[in-house]
């Protein structure tokens, strides 16, 4: 599938050395008055060659709506999307037309469609992923409207962990680095880990901690459309992503129920609240008004700058050897696709539970 969501629905399209890439957007509000520079912020953050750690693949990634705007408002029309790709090398990946690289999907979209793109990966390319932050900047906008928040930082790069938990880390620190981590030191580290792995040629993975403020109860469906579910389905989806876990985690096991029940209290407002929040804002699947918070592990990018051993399409045994413009670390850019996608999943569940929902000029 390249669509995801049913209230709020977008499709993705284009691969990474074809003309563009680009989103169709179903189900978006009329008489929104999108933000366009904000779109585009947040694509720079995710773009490549935006610092000295990232790939040096110089797009400028500037977005385009060709459809489902009209006088500067949305008209609940589908919205569509696009970025032109206008440095991409082609030639850098002719060495592996017939070759499947370690680890990337070149052999199970052979095995798949009996046919692959091999230049940057086609369809399989995290360039893909530009779509979404440009989709997810839309859905941020209206979610904004509702007072909800979502914010990520990496909080891992290799064996460097940030372990402070999100309540007391100055988020204003996010993106005054390149990794994009809120404790400057641990930031430096991260950074000065980079530099060292990608100098040898090789790659190292990271962690991406997101937590999502402010968000109503009763956001979520009971059985397979449960909110956490779908939150890691998003997370899952992202390129490179091996792991997802939400509230208490895997941590969680290690703990007896009696510790581990969120009690609930009425606050000085009247409210129903947690004294804890071990089940990361979701019980049974549905919101129940408290901090949504979670955590998505990065593999390790597949391309090295050095031989590896794997087979060609005639299967003889091949050297690949890894060349073009690559990312020794993938989460510094994405921190925001996290977001965008965090943002997608809870607007879509948002729209599910209103009729209507009332959009500010």
């Amino acid at each position: 599938m390249n669509t995801y969501g049913k209230a709020f629905r977008i499709t993705t399209f284009g691969e990474s050395h074809g003309d563009a890439i680009g989103v169709i957007i179903d189900g978006c509000p009329s008489n929104l008055a999108l933000d366009m520079e904000f779109i585009q912020r947040e694509l720079n953050r995710r773009r490549p060659g935006q610092s000295k750690i990232v790939t040096q693949r110089k797009e400028p990634d500037q977005v385009q709506v060709i459809s489902g705007i009209f006088e500067g408002k949305t008209t609940g029309t589908p919205l569509t999307l696009v970025i032109w790709n206008q440095d991409a090398k082609s030639k850098d990946y002719s060495h592996i037309a017939n070759q499947f690289r370690p680890s990337h999907a070149d052999y199970t979209y052979q095995q798949k469609y009996g046919i692959r793109d091999y230049r940057g990966g086609g369809r399989s390319s995290a360039r893909e992923t530009a779509a979404r932050v440009a989709a997810g900047a839309i859905a941020k906008q209206i979610l904004w409207q509702q007072g909800i928040k979502i914010t990520a930082y990496t909080s891992q790069v290799g064996s460097i962990k940030l372990t402070t938990p999100y309540q007391h880390l100055d988020f204003s620190q996010i993106e005054q680095n390149d990794v994009r981590c809120p404790d400057p030191t641990l930031a430096t580290q991260m950074i000065e880990c980079i530099k060292e792995v990608r100098k040898q040629g090789d790659t190292i993975g990271g962690v991406v901690n997101a937590v999502i403020e402010n968000t109503p109860s009763g956001l979520g469906e009971p059985v397979f459309d449960k909110l956490h579910a779908e939150l890691g389905k998003a997370m899952l989806s992202i390129n490179a992503v091996k792991g997802f876990e939400y509230g208490s985690g895997f941590d969680g096991v290690e703990m007896l129920g009696s510790a581990h029940n969120d009690l609930i209290y009425k606050d000085e407002s009247g409210e129903a609240r947690t004294r804890s929040n071990y089940s990361g804002g979701i019980q049974g699947g549905i919101s129940n008004g408290e901090d949504i918070y979670f955590r998505v592990a990065f593999k390790p990018v597949a391309t090295l700058m050095q031989d590896q051993e794997s087979l060609n399409t005639q299967g003889d045994s091949v050297t690949v050897t890894g060349k073009g413009r690559h990312d020794p670390c993938v989460v510094p850019r994405a921190v925001v696709i996290v977001e965008a996608m965090a943002a997608l999943v809870l607007l879509d569940f948002y729209l599910r539970n209103q009729q209507t929902v009332e959009i500010k000029p």
